[in-house]
């Protein structure tokens, strides 16, 4: 819908430009510059350009009124979709980078709304501080082996299996001064789903590699984990989750995002859906939906 209205705006000034220069060649003509055919030629572009122009406006108008039309739908019919489809699943949410309050937020009401409960969250800094992450994995014998810029994607692995399994978690444990920005949630108890979003900007380096270990990490688990954004997030995280074998949505911020975060957590097919162009597999999971709670 707003590609649209851009794209009407981005008509309208070229409509205007080529208006200006056309009006200045018919003015030329009557000095004898461009003749009368030219002159006719001029003025069936500009006619050509209106209907062009009042097309895309037209469009553009249908489509904000579908959008609305979908999103009147998606807040009436919400409740129902999502009501007690995580009843009893215990969820962590992580983020790459600050917490982003506001996203935060939404996760939690999502989970909430649908009978799940956030056991757990924890925010990573990056980039990550190589020396500091090193000297204190070396000085435990029980970490030592993860140490080393050659060991960031096992160490993104490592973290990614102790998020998911609670109970003793040595690497997080050893490492939460250095690398844990922020956590709220004591629970050791294993997690039924993972939600994950990157506020952060694309990392480089060791960095990357570590991010894309804990990437991997948390898609290959047994528990649904979900890569989210909101909608028009730029620099968007969706590619790199998406490569990592992560499901994700985007337009997590919306009654569909949301809608499509609930049914992922609670098993529907895998894959890339929201409302944005890297929604590969459509607006929603597909298929019949089972009956909240059972």
């Amino acid at each position: 819908m707003f590609d649209l209205r851009y794209h009407v705006a981005s008509l309208a000034a070229v409509f205007v430009a080529l208006v200006i220069g056309i009006f200045v060649g018919v003015g030329l003509s009557g000095r004898g510059f461009v003749n009368d055919a030219e002159r006719k030629n001029f003025e069936a572009r500009i006619d050509e350009l209106r209907a062009e122009r009042d097309s895309a406006a037209a469009r553009a108008t249908s489509a904000e009124r579908r959008g609305d039309a979908l999103d009147q739908f998606a807040n009436a019919t919400y409740p129902s979709l999502v009501g007690r489809r995580l009843a009893g699943t215990a969820v962590g949410i992580v983020f790459v980078g600050s917490v982003d309050q506001s996203l935060a937020g939404t996760i939690r009401r999502t989970i909430t709304d649908a009978g799940g409960r956030v056991v757990r969250l924890r925010a990573f800094r990056v980039p990550l501080d190589a020396d500091a992450v090193d000297r204190t994995l070396g000085s435990d014998p029980d970490t030592r082996d993860l140490a080393g810029v050659e060991r960031r994607t096992r160490l993104g692995g490592a973290i990614a299996r102790e998020l998911v399994s609670g109970g003793q978690t040595p690497v997080l444990d050893r490492l939460s001064s250095v690398l844990v920005e922020e956590q709220l949630g004591l629970s050791k108890g294993p997690l039924g789903a993972v939600v994950i979003a990157r506020p952060a900007r694309p990392q480089r380096g060791g960095t990357q590699d570590f991010l894309s270990g804990l990437y991997a990490g948390l898609a290959a688990s047994s528990v649904p984990t979900v890569g989210v954004e909101a909608g028009g997030a730029r620099p968007s995280a969706i590619p790199p989750f998406r490569s990592s074998g992560l499901s994700t949505v985007d337009a997590v911020d919306t009654p569909v995002g949301q809608v499509a975060l609930v049914l992922l957590l609670e098993g529907a097919r895998p894959g890339s859906y929201g409302l944005g162009q890297d929604a590969v597999d459509g607006v929603v999971p597909a298929g019949p939906l089972p009956t909240p709670g059972t």
